[in-house]
């Protein structure tokens, strides 16, 4: 069974970190050619870059079972060990990870390679000192090289994930036990990397670089990490100790341990490793702990071995060869693998027996295609089995094949949906690979490759969002500095960064974390933010505080902004011209003392915007406290300051006929206008005037109706009581502006003192400029104290009656002073 032993062959044994694979390719960049296989398509692909560099990319050559770059003049081959071309002539040949051979699944491919291939001047075997006593007896005259590690490799106890070192790798045993340490640690540290033998070496290369580059400082990984992958990881922590090994879940052997723990500590810089449990089956036993530290391990007497140059005359021939038994106590058979499996099953299909005579080897070569997306043997099979019917007949169809792959070609879903079509579109890969299924391989292949590249690059923004928060991750480097030392940045539009990386704006006052922040990283994100941007919001307070009146402005709903940025609300105060100054919950942020002065700003400039805005306002209601002004004028002055500056006249009628001839001059100083029917100030009419008297009596408790629109000489009748408020008075179905219903009244009483007792017609022009209805005319001439005349074909006429002074209307509840001036002139 062993085959014929040429010279040099050397085996060069040890721990990780011992340089072995380094060793391998420096010897095989010496020699003018060479060929190194490699347990994983990772690993191929890692070092076939480094080779590139080193020789040059039309020299170099990458061959995997879903990869094939064969430039004409390839001299050097990186492989997986199950791709290795072994009838290339090359002069240097080395297998990595031989202790494979042990491997239940893939064992007797490492074994086959063990035993034949080999280098026309060097051959060198990489693996684990436990394979020293099955070397010496399937390889005779072998030279054995043992390397010690370059590191010390020591058990650092149990750790819980939030208290892991940074640069940790966790190891876990399943997709679902990876992305839940995943989610776990990007709640915790801001995120991770993740690694999985099944992600592409895109995607694979894309998440180490965010480990290597320093973006996240916790990488988590399934036992693919033991393979040689080269990184730089301080501490190794085990998710758990178990494993399915696709038969049953087995806690791992030592020497598999040892080859995960192995990863922690890179050329002298030493390595941890531990565990995340203390206690129970996840927990190392102490002599485990002995054997890893000590690199002590049971020694392998034996390999799987299968027959590596089957029979392929027939079937029956081909499944004979491949149960063979081996001959040698250092090998035994290896369990049935999945490509027999197949072989099997399809054996038992009608037709192929038929369909398999002089196509043997094509049927044995569609069997090796492997369950990617892990289908199970029965799905499989039937996929296989449809492969090899086409294949039987020439080439796989090309329509079929098209379809199939078009309906990989999408980068939409989420990380396990992409994850899904990558294991699907690397079974087309693999078959794009083979020279003589396809009549245009070399375009499915490139086509392939090219969706395979572009799932992987949605694949690796899917797990970067999902599973890291650059935020957070730039948080919790900086914070074990101190929450002082954060470089927080605030550029002018008010977004909030964190080395570069946004976590919010703040809007004023108010800081707003970044709307695609998690619930769990706004705490963080909103504490770090809140200690860190004290002296911006200090310095925004002064600022407010050393602000122009032209900053500042009446908001909608009662409030003052200072430049658009509401900072406090009116609330009712000891009078309507006095309200007080609330300030915005946002600037509960700042000291007591600041807290005040700004109040104090803002009062300053509320009271100085009424006495300018409001002037008769104002002096109204310092005449309501001033004893001199007398019982009359005070109570006209309350019922007007209740009404913001206007009140009805004949609620008011006693009062105004006690004022004396010096209140009366003062009321006119004021500019307040005693009118036929109303008392106003036409200044308070105007917009900006109308704007703060509806925030006064909004802030005070008063229900006030919308805003008139500019200019509004009219409005829709509404509720009496809510027109008045707004300056207008209800009459018919309209409410006119009390300033226009006074210059009606004026008109009208200078036409009655032209036309003596005789009736007259009010000047119509008048009414259509303000927009006047007929019977808003006819009810205000009628309020007016006039009465209409018939006059048969002539416009309505009216003469004077003089207006009732009986029958007070009962005052408006909500007006006790004008209502107490009404029981003082009874």
């Amino acid at each position: 069974m062993v085959a014929f032993d040429r010279p040099r062959v050397t085996a060069v044994l040890g721990p990780t970190n011992t340089g072995k694979t380094h060793l391998a390719i420096e010897r095989m960049c010496a020699h003018s050619s060479g060929m190194i296989g490699f347990p994983l398509r990772l690993l191929a692909r890692e070092v076939y870059d480094r080779v590139v560099a080193i020789k040059g990319a039309d020299r170099v050559a990458l061959i995997t079972g879903e990869e094939r770059i064969v430039p004409k003049d390839a001299r050097w081959f990186l492989c997986t060990a199950e791709s290795m071309p072994l009838q290339q002539d090359v002069a240097f040949v080395a297998l990595d990870e031989a202790q494979l051979g042990s491997d239940r699944e893939r064992g007797h491919v490492f074994t086959d390679r063990i035993l034949r291939a080999r280098g026309r001047e060097e051959t060198m075997i990489l693996g684990a000192e436990s394979l020293r006593p099955v070397l010496r007896a399937l390889v005779p005259g072998i030279e054995i090289v043992e390397r010690p590690r370059f590191s010390t490799l020591s058990y650092a106890g149990a750790k819980k994930l939030s208290r892991l070192p940074r640069r940790s790798v966790i190891v876990a045993f399943s997709a679902e036990e990876v992305y839940a340490t995943a989610e776990m640690l990007r709640r915790l540290r801001g995120g991770a990397a993740v690694v999985m033998g099944a992600l592409s070496p895109r995607t694979r290369n894309a998440q180490v670089a965010m480990f290597q580059n320093g973006e996240v400082d916790y990488l988590v990984a399934t036992d693919a990490i033991g393979m040689g992958l080269n990184l730089d990881v301080g501490h190794v922590a085990f998710a758990g100790l178990h494993k399915f090994d696709g038969q049953q879940r087995r806690r791992l052997r030592v020497s598999e341990m040892a080859q995960i723990a192995g990863r922690a500590g890179r050329h002298q810089r030493d390595g941890t490793f531990g565990a995340l449990t203390e206690e129970g089956p996840d927990a190392f036993e102490p002599e485990e702990v002995a054997a890893i530290e000590g690199h002590r391990f049971p020694r392998l007497d034996w390999l799987f071995w299968r027959n590596g140059t089957p029979d392929l005359s027939s079937i029956d021939a081909l499944v004979a060869s491949l149960s063979e038994r081996p001959d040698d106590l250092a090998l035994r058979a290896a369990p049935e693998a999945l490509d027999l499996k197949i072989l099997k099953r399809l054996a038992e299909e009608p037709g192929v027996r038929d369909r398999a005579r002089g196509n043997v080897a094509r049927l044995w070569a569609a069997c090796g295609i492997p369950d990617f997306a892990k289908l199970g043997l029965d799905p499989h099979a039937r996929f296989v089995g449809r492969v090899f019917g086409y294949l039987s007949q020439g080439y796989i169809p090309h329509q079929w094949f098209a379809d199939e792959v078009a309906r990989l070609d999408r980068t939409e879903g989420d990380v396990e949906t992409i994850a899904g079509r990558i294991a699907a579109i690397r079974s087309w890969a693999y078959i794009a690979q083979r020279p003589d299924w396809l009549a245009d391989p070399q375009t499915w292949a490139a086509r392939t490759l090219e969706i395979e590249a572009r799932l992987s690059d949605a694949l690796h923004l899917g797990l970067t969002q999902r599973f890291v928060d650059k935020r957070t991750t730039a948080l919790a480097k900086k914070i074990g500095g101190g929450v002082g030392a954060l470089p927080v940045e605030i550029d002018a539009q008010g977004e909030v960064t964190i080395d570069t990386h946004t976590i919010g704006r703040l809007e004023g006052f108010r800081f707003v974390v970044a709307p695609d922040a998690r619930a769990h990283d706004k705490r963080l994100l909103l504490a770090t933010a809140e200690k860190r941007l004290a002296g911006e919001r200090r310095r925004r307070a002064e600022a407010l505080i050393a602000s122009e009146d032209t900053q500042l402005a009446l908001g909608a709903d009662e409030t003052i902004a200072v430049d658009g940025l509401v900072v406090a609300r009116l609330a009712r105060g000891t009078s309507l011209a006095r309200p007080q100054v609330v300030l915005d919950d946002a600037l509960d942020c700042l000291d007591p003392p600041l807290r005040i002065r700004v109040v104090e700003r803002l009062r300053r400039w509320t009271h100085e915007s009424i006495a300018r805005t409001l002037p008769a306002l104002a002096a109204l209601s310092e005449a309501t406290r001033a004893a001199e002004a007398g019982p009359a004028l005070r109570s006209i002055a309350a019922a007007m300051e209740a009404g913001a500056g206007f009140a009805q006249r004949l609620p008011l009628r006693d009062a105004i006929e006690a004022l004396a001839p010096g209140q009366r001059h003062w009321l006119r100083q004021q500019r307040i206008t005693i009118g036929a029917l109303d008392l106003f100030d036409p200044r308070l009419l105007k917009p900006a005037a109308q704007a703060w008297r509806r925030a006064l009596l909004a802030a005070y408790g008063t229900p006030t109706p919308p805003m008139p629109p500019p200019g509004a000489t009219t409005l829709p009748r509404g509720a009496p009581g809510a027109v008045a408020l707004m300056g207008f008075r209800a009459l018919g179905g309209q409410a006119v502006r009390i300033d226009l219903v006074e210059r009606v009244a004026r008109a009208a009483h200078d036409a009655r003192g032209a036309h003596g007792r005789a009736p007259f017609a009010p000047d119509p022009g008048l009414a259509v400029s303000i927009g006047l209805e007929p019977a808003t005319v006819a009810r205000l001439m009628a309020e007016l104290g006039f009465r209409p005349v018939a006059k048969p074909d002539a416009a309505p006429h009216y003469v004077w009656r003089g207006r009732a002074r009986a029958k007070v209307a009962a005052p408006d509840p909500a007006n006790a002073f004008a209502a107490l001036a009404g029981l003082m002139g009874r």
